[in-house]
C-alpha cells in the first residue's frame, strides 16, 4: 500500500488559529478566548472583510466609535474589544502595535 506524501505549506496559519494558539499558550480562559475571537471577527466584518494587516489606528478608532454610538455598548465592553484587538496585534502578529493617542 502506498502512502500519500505530506505536503508542507510555507504559508503562515490564518489569523484566528494564530490568535487561538497565542491565547492558549498564555493559559487564558476559554471564555476570554471566545470573547477575543468574537471581537476580532466583528472588527474584520465591520470593515467589510478587509485583512487586519491593511488596517490601522483609524479603523480601530472607527470600530470603537461604532460600538459606542450605534451599538450603544457599555464602556467596559469597548474596553474588552480594545483589549482583544491589542492582544491580536501584539501576539498574532497580524498588525504592528498602534499609537492610539494619535488617532
Amino acid at each position: 500500500m502506498m502512502e500519500t506524501p505530506v505536503q508542507l505549506s510555507l504559508q503562515q496559519p490564518k489569523l484566528i488559529p494564530r490568535l487561538r494558539e497565542a491565547l492558549r499558550v498564555r493559559h487564558y480562559s476559554l471564555k476570554t478566548e471566545k470573547a477575543y475571537i468574537h471581537w476580532v471577527r466583528r472588527f474584520i466584518f465591520h470593515h467589510e472583510v478587509r485583512h487586519p494587516k491593511d488596517m490601522g489606528a483609524n479603523e480601530v478608532a472607527a470600530f470603537l466609535s461604532h460600538l459606542a454610538q450605534q451599538r450603544r455598548v457599555a464602556a467596559s465592553t469597548q474596553n474588552q474589544a480594545l483589549a482583544a484587538l491589542l492582544f491580536a496585534m501584539k501576539t498574532a502578529s497580524a498588525w504592528t502595535p498602534l499609537d492610539f493617542l494619535n488617532c
